[in-house]
């Protein structure tokens, strides 16, 4: 019988650790894992092995290739499976910058069926995380990469860790000497959670934990849920705390008068993501994500509507109940979907500086600024 793991991630290591803590007294038995990756740019992790009671293991592990990835594929795998006959439940404590996605697709992946994934939680520090949603450094300048090279952005990854979760926890107290969580920052927090991923259950102060029996999670369907093709974007609320403004169009966008509004739509909201298209690029799903004010445009492939019949048999059934949401007469399923949160948002100004960038009727485009930036990966 499989071995249930849960992972813990989140950017603040006290709530992360408050949660595991209380994981493993609730379940005798249960082992956490974890992997301090501060000096991972260098190849070395510090691998602890611990349970309720005490630290079982401690030691230096030394990669070739020091990422994320090949501290979860080359030791962080062969740990849990190492433990796993002796374990009722192993905790996997993620570092504060590791995204969730890619450790649960190595586990499901190359576990051999002998670990079954039971849930992924993101902890939060109440106080911190609505001024961390705003923080637009680079991981490298907080000394925070997870490799070398590490481009990615502290808000960006903070959102992600947030998205992708199937339980978001607030825990009860943090460690001394540090101070009770603050009732208001509490309710700020839920409040935007409820922005970011209104689907996802979050569990305050003195609500029990999320249950672990049951059926294996399917990574893929935790990726359907983040995938810019499927995901179920948040929709428009307004609450004291934040702003949701939903822009949904068909017609297509000007590549040139979009190009010149994107730093505005960017810097106006904490968090933004969507999914577009140029009228000089029909068949192109394009993606936008931004967070802190660091926006993100990429190709995210054909829309489905630009496919041969014969190749939507190799679509997934999400893709196509997505498309079929989204289905135009005119336009298939391409769409103009944009989501924008923040505070005081002004819904007005967002859709009319969007409806101002639609392409009129016969007009005919000279200029696209997003080449330089969709070709080039493209012909990477």
């Amino acid at each position: 019988m499989s071995v249930p793991v849960v992972l813990v991630a989140g950017f603040h290591g006290p709530a992360r650790g408050v949660v595991v803590d209380r994981l493993l007294r609730e379940h005798p038995g249960a082992l956490a894992v974890h992997h301090d990756l501060r000096a991972v740019a260098g190849g070395a992790v510090v691998r602890v092995v611990r349970d309720a009671e005490a630290v079982r293991d401690r030691a230096v592990v030394r990669l070739e290739h020091g990422c994320v990835t090949c501290t979860v594929r080359y030791d962080l795998l062969p740990q849990l499976l190492r433990h796993a006959p002796r374990a009722e439940l192993l905790i996997v404590e993620l570092w504060d910058t590791v995204e969730p996605q890619s450790v649960a697709e190595v586990l499901a992946h190359e576990s051999g069926g002998e670990l079954r994934l039971a849930g992924v939680f993101t902890a939060l520090d109440a106080e911190l995380t609505p001024l961390d949603l705003c923080r637009g450094e680079p991981l490298a300048d907080i000394g925070k990469p997870g490799a070398a090279g590490d481009e990615r952005y502290l808000a960006e990854v903070l959102a992600r860790q947030i998205e992708y979760a199937t339980a978001l926890v607030v825990p009860d107290l943090l460690p001394a000497p540090l101070p009770p969580v603050d009732p208001d920052d509490v309710e700020l927090c839920r409040e935007l959670m409820g922005h970011l991923a209104p689907m996802t259950p979050v569990h305050l102060p003195g609500d029990p934990l999320p249950v672990l029996a049951g059926a294996a999670i399917c990574p893929h369907d935790l990726a359907a849920r983040v995938d810019p093709a499927t995901a179920q974007l948040p929709p428009e609320a307004s609450t004291p705390a934040a702003d949701t403004v939903v822009w949904r169009r068909t017609a297509p966008l000007h590549p040139a008068r979009f190009f010149d509004v994107v730093d505005a739509l960017a810097s106006e909201s904490v968090r933004s993501r969507g999914r577009f298209w140029l009228g000089n690029r029909p068949d192109r799903m394009l993606v936008w994500d931004a967070a802190a004010g660091v926006v993100t445009v990429e190709d995210a492939g054909p829309w489905l509507v630009s496919l041969p019949s014969a190749a939507w048999e190799m679509i997934s059934p999400l893709r196509r109940a997505a498309a079929a949401l989204d289905w135009h007469a005119e336009h298939g399923d391409r769409v103009q979907h944009l989501v924008f949160t923040g505070s005081e948002l002004d819904r007005a100004r967002i859709h009319a500086l969007l409806d101002g960038c639609l392409l009129d009727d016969g007009e005919a485009i000279a200029d696209d600024p997003f080449a330089p930036l969709l070709d080039a990966k493209e012909a990477a």
